[in-house]
């Protein structure tokens, strides 16, 4: 009887780890969409690069209701129409923001497609200096210095600065209501390597982290700017990356 029940309760964990797997429910020769949890998606791009080859870029979009927000936009114009498009038509929601979490092009090169779309973005302040300053056509159009709180349908959306990492002006995004945290080029993917960081701010990067992980200690998905989701596996690992790294 106890090994029944055993099987049971076993065969219950691993329906439950099957139905929470991330899904992809759409795919291009540019863009992937897939589905992490009931309600938020994870956008894949792809950006051409000469140190690093054809990388796969992540965003994440949060639908609720008739309504969704972005964060990053896909690698180019091109892309993000893509995106815009299939939220429209397969989704059926208004895009009320897209959230830029920092001043790179694989979070910031298909900007202007969202403003064509009359779709209103937002920044880190830092953010929108370091875009004009690297004199890009791609500037978000609303500023904030520390904490942006942004309603989707009947919910809110956490979008922070908790310091310094992959980059001074770094950013990410919670959605309590899925427990899904974004956190873009901040944290790394399972195995990963350190990446670019000639923008970084390696001795304080363990220490943003480990601040992000006590802000949201209910968090139970993790989306990096480059590789899979995972949970706070994420951002141990991505800790302990950084640890003994000293800035040059």
């Amino acid at each position: 009887m106890k090994c029944k029940l055993l099987s049971i309760i076993v065969l219950f964990i691993l329906l439950g780890c099957a139905n929470t797997a991330p899904k992809e429910i759409y795919k291009s020769d540019s863009l992937i969409i897939t589905k992490l949890t009931d309600n938020t998606y994870i956008h894949t791009s792809y950006l051409k690069t000469e140190s690093f080859g054809k990388v796969p870029c992540n965003g994440l979009v949060y639908k609720n209701g008739s309504e969704a927000i972005v964060f990053d936009t896909p690698t180019t114009d091109l892309v993000s129409k893509e995106l815009i498009a299939q939220l429209k038509s397969n989704f059926k929601v208004t895009i009320k923001a897209v959230i830029v979490t920092h001043s790179h092009d694989d979070c910031l090169g298909g900007l202007n497609a969202f403003h064509d779309a009359e779709i209103p973005s937002f920044g880190n302040q830092l953010t929108i200096e370091f875009a004009k300053e690297a004199d890009s056509t791609a500037i978000p159009q609303n500023s904030f210095q520390n904490e942006l709180i942004t309603k989707v349908g009947d919910e809110s959306v956490v979008t922070i600065f908790m310091g310094e990492g992959h980059t001074k002006d770094n950013i990410v995004g919670y959605v309590p209501t899925e427990k899904v945290l974004f956190g873009g080029c901040l944290v790394k993917g399972l195995n990963a390597g350190k990446g670019y960081i000639e923008e970084a701010n390696v001795n304080e990067w363990p220490t943003t982290v480990q601040n992000v992980k006590n802000r949201f200690p209910e968090l139970q998905y993790v989306v990096p700017g480059h590789g899979k989701p995972g949970g706070i596996d994420l951002l141990d690992y991505t800790v302990k990356l950084f640890s003994n790294v000293k800035q040059q």
